[in-house]
């Protein structure tokens, strides 16, 4: 079984198929639910009330004519320049850049020279707004001796653009010494560091270059190689492990700006996430295509639902949670918010099957009802997101229009009945079913194939477009869901007008109610480990997910709610702990939206990175940034003024959001229709 699949993200067998059928209901409806295509329809009941959409607070500040004025300009775009493909410090500035968003270029010194033409455009602007270098010497091993891949020429039109488009550059892997030129560093020890983190401590510098990180922090640098280091001359320290200087501000004799680290950094290295976007930000003075913020949401699947429970003896049995639980788990996600700061928007999502919901159950939470579970629901309903998982919970890959329609509509419909507010345009299927993903043989324990989205069901993508889904959710486990740039989603090759966005799996097991079914059915998929290494361990995944800025939801299963101790459940367990792990790094807040706002999102992050081919420019003198679009679209960019949002700006497509010290903003872009608006850069 692959990694991050203990979570239920497979067909379930047969066996759980018919367990789960215990607690269907029967198709047929009075009220016309299952309506064939080319019915009408306006006899069916109405639909949930939409939960209303978040006002925009702030927007961008544009300004009325384009730039005009004199001035150093430079392009929105990062100039990254390693010694060749396999250069390690290239994959690491590759990924910080990509999660950001930002344009980027390459230059491999040991086969491409670097010329003042390919630094400044034709038209006297800069190419680049930063200069990002896997080491500071780009040294490559020839012969049996380290030797630069820039000779001084070349390392001459470097500077000399720097200096004189005030372009600031950041080195990592820096090693102490004066050549090629001086870092104002000094040697006092190297070594290897292996699987055993050595921590790295901000120092006052530091703290505000990483400013959304906890001033107390500790970095671990890990599976790494330190050059321990002390000052030579006048010199900021960045970072630190123990008294010896890991990482330096500098200037150049002639001026120039320069950021340094003393290790090695991987693209999946925690210290990479960790520091790479303030390095970004320090070297283009926070003004940069992109964004970066942090996201944590949760999915707890088949809420009404029995699903399959597996006791660590083998035996199985099925499970529902009860509607007191449900005041537990309201409970606990209140001590969540309290317990994390950073999270105190945090609110789980349900995908729901409503075959077993009572929506005529009287709202109250007492199990003195004919369905508790339905009565609390009703009573806690807006403590929680809910999204429209299907009514009865069945496998999608081959069921009719009709079926399917029925599916998707009686869960909306039941939930219109009982008050709950649910988006129509979302829509959760059963296993992420439908989409691509199966074993020909239904009844095959066996893992399913990726088809790809190309063999995903046409009947239910049609029945799901015609009821208004815009939205459907797939998993990261497979590659068919995976989009191709990051946050970004898929617009479905078959039905261009559903899009997809994935989520995240965790290995926390749908069959596991109790800390003893959870460590039996980990262990026997990944060795002997205690539940509290189990917690720690899936935690540590799901941390670095959040804090390499993936906007995803993670995915967990109603018998994960079960309260098997007083205030304690596997889910909320998980929970905390990504939570402290969060809180021990950062101290921005962690983003918890609804599902539309998130889909928007991921909709938008997919049309940024399809605007990226053409290049931002910003005047250094008038602070104008100006950009000329070559499609419709959407737009992210960071470092820009802002103001408080309008009536007028809540119908326009722009909007803002001061996170952290930082202003993010979204543009609605016009093919060919320039933008021009105020940079506030930082020091």
């Amino acid at each position: 079984m692959n990694p991050r699949r203990l979570g239920r993200n497979l067909p379930i067998p047969l066996l759980i198929v018919v367990a789960l059928g215990l607690v269907a209901v029967t198709l047929s409806s009075p009220s016309g639910l299952g309506t064939p295509r080319g019915t009408a329809t306006s006899a069916q009941p109405l639909l949930p009330e939409q939960p209303p959409l978040p006002r925009k607070n702030r927007v961008p500040v544009r300004a009325a004519s384009a730039d005009t004025g004199p001035g150093t300009r430079v392009a929105l775009r990062q100039l990254v320049v390693a010694t060749d493909a396999e250069d390690f410090g290239l994959a690491a500035w590759k990924s910080v850049l990509d999660a950001i968003g930002t344009p980027y270029d390459v230059l491999l010194a040991r086969t491409e020279r670097l010329t003042p033409e390919r630094l400044v455009r034709p038209d006297g602007a800069g190419r680049y707004n930063a200069i990002l270098l896997s080491n500071n010497a780009l040294l490559y091993s020839s012969n049996g001796t380290y030797r630069s891949a820039f000779d001084d020429p070349q390392w001459n039109a470097l500077w000399d653009y720097e200096r004189g488009f005030q372009v600031r550059q950041v080195s990592l892997n820096t090693f102490p010494g004066q050549t090629p030129e001086d870092h104002c560093l000094r040697p006092v020890r190297e070594s290897s560091i292996g699987t055993k983190p050595e921590p790295a401590t901000l120092t006052g510098a530091g703290a505000q270059v990483f400013d959304y990180l906890h001033q107390d922090a500790k970095v671990p640098i890990v599976q790494s190689y330190l050059y321990r280091t002390k000052l030579g001359c006048a010199a900021e320290p960045l970072l630190k492990v123990g008294p010896d200087i890991a990482g330096v501000l500098s200037k150049a004799p002639d001026g120039r700006e320069r950021a340094a680290v003393t290790f090695s950094l991987g693209p999946d290295a925690v210290s990479t996430k960790l520091l790479g976007p303030g390095l970004v930000r320090w070297a283009t003075r926070g003004v940069f295509l992109g964004e970066q913020r942090h996201w944590f949401g949760v999915d707890v699947d088949d809420w009404f639902s029995s699903t399959m429970r597996q006791h660590p003896d083998g035996t199985k049995d099925v499970y529902r949670l009860t509607g007191a639980e449900a005041a537990e788990v309201a409970a606990q996600q209140k001590k969540v918010r309290q317990n994390h700061p950073l999270a105190k928007d945090f609110t789980l999502n349900l995908p729901y099957n409503a075959s077993k919901f009572d929506a005529r159950a009287p709202a109250k939470c007492s199990s003195d009802t004919p369905e508790p579970l339905s009565s609390y629901t009703k009573c806690l309903a807006d403590e929680f997101r809910w999204i429209n998982h299907t009514s009865t919970h069945p496998q999608m890959n081959d069921t009719s229009y009709d079926r399917s329609h029925t599916e998707i509509r009686r869960n909306l419909t039941d939930a219109a009945i009982a008050g709950l507010r649910v988006p129509h345009t979302v829509l959760k299927t059963p296993e992420y079913s439908g989409l691509g993903v199966y074993n020909p043989d239904p009844v095959s324990p066996d893992p399913p194939t990726d088809h790809g989205l190309g063999g995903s069901n046409k009947e239910m993508l049609k029945a799901a477009s015609d009821l208004g889904v815009k939205y459907v959710q797939g998993n990261m486990s497979f590659a068919g869901h995976r989009p191709s740039c990051f946050n970004c989603g898929i617009h479905h090759p078959l039905q261009p007008d559903v899009f997809v966005v994935p989520d995240w799996p965790t290995n926390i097991a749908f069959e596991a109610v109790t800390p003893e079914e959870q460590t039996a059915l980990y262990n026997a998929e990944y060795g002997q480990h205690t539940y509290e290494a189990i917690v720690a361990n899936e935690a540590e995944v799901a941390l670095q997910h959040v804090i390499s800025g993936s906007a995803y939801v993670h995915t967990l299963h109603q018998g994960n709610l079960h309260q098997y101790a007083e205030g304690k459940s596997l889910a909320f367990d998980w929970i905390e702990a990504v939570l402290a792990g969060y809180s021990s790094y950062y101290r921005v807040p962690l983003k918890n939206t609804d599902w539309i706002t998130l889909a928007n999102y991921v909709e938008n992050r997919t049309s940024h990175f399809t605007q990226l081919t053409e290049d931002a420019v910003w005047n250094r003198v008038t602070n104008a940034v100006t950009y000329t679009p070559k499609n419709d679209g959407s737009l992210f960019i960071t470092g820009i003024e802002t103001r408080e949002a309008t009536e007028e700006d809540q119908k326009g497509p722009d909007e803002a959001e001061l996170y952290g010290t930082d202003a993010v903003s979204r543009l609605g872009v016009t093919a060919g229709q320039a933008v021009t608006l105020t940079a506030s850069p930082r020091s």
